[in-house]
């Protein structure tokens, strides 16, 4: 992709975890990157399948890191799977962290549970929670997978497993095909390009990540956006060469990629 073509773009999709910040400390630059992208005029969207905390929690991490954004801003695959569950009329089973659970404080969780929502929850990971929502997918209830990440960088050079293990353990044992709500599915790219009003202009709009697949494959790919690949985070030496189509770019940081578009 040529430089001016980066240049004409309007929009950018940013990851969160891996791209912007691992845990608690900032990628280079990305602070100052940021700030640069919205002086320019270029409209900004987070996208995220961070599910440990709720979305509240998440808002104040990012603004304590030093990061300046709105609340209405981020798209967190927990809001897309709470959504779902409204939408159906779920009682759902959690497997979520506490710390993400209270986003769901609303929602009617009595058993019998018609759905069984997985999300990145370490702590619940173990036989008797798996044995519950195995029984609960038995009993008819539906698999909700938020995302099926295989790892994500919980610090720098330490990979952690994600919750793409533990969801297709549970679709083999109970015979049921996991419903997707976060990246890389279509429709969540769909709400924040809805939001940004570039939903009829996908290519002007790039999609920033550091997980080849679950941040630049799927949806990102058939709407057309233009993806970029950061070397930060998860990303493991030769990812690009993962991808389903060409990447745009692969850039050592995301304060690289907007150095390349704003002059």
């Amino acid at each position: 992709m040529s430089t001016a073509a980066y240049k004409g773009l309007k929009g950018v999709l940013l990851d969160l975890s891996g791209t912007l910040h691992i845990d608690n400390v900032v990628t280079p630059r990305a602070i100052e990157a940021l700030a640069k992208l919205r002086t320019a005029g270029i409209s900004v969207r987070f996208v995220t399948n961070s599910t440990k905390t709720s979305d509240e929690r998440l808002y104040n991490k990012l603004t304590r890191l030093g990061f300046a954004l709105d609340r209405s801003e981020i798209f967190t695959s927990l809001s897309a799977a709470k959504r779902l569950v409204k939408e159906r009329n779920h009682r759902p089973l959690l497997l979520l962290e506490d710390d993400a659970l209270e986003q769901f404080a609303d929602i009617d969780q009595c058993a019998p549970h018609t759905a069984v929502v997985v999300g990145l929850a370490p702590s619940k990971f173990d036989y008797a929670h798996m044995n519950q929502a195995f029984r609960a997918l038995l009993s008819g209830a539906e698999l909700v997978g938020i995302h099926r990440a295989k790892y994500y960088a919980e610090a720098e050079n330490k990979l952690s497993m994600g919750p793409g293990g533990f969801v297709a353990a549970l679709e083999y044992a109970a015979d049921k095909k996991a419903i997707l709500v976060g990246k890389p599915m279509r429709e969540f790219y769909e709400l924040a390009l809805k939001d940004m009003g570039l939903l009829e202009s996908p290519g002007s709009v790039a999609m920033v990540g550091d997980d080849v697949l679950a941040d630049l494959g799927g949806g990102a790919q058939e709407l057309g956006l233009v993806r970029f690949l950061v070397r930060t985070g998860k990303y493991r030496s030769n990812d690009e060469e993962k991808a389903q189509a060409p990447l745009d770019g692969v850039f050592d940081t995301f304060a690289d990629i907007v150095d390349a578009m704003v002059s």
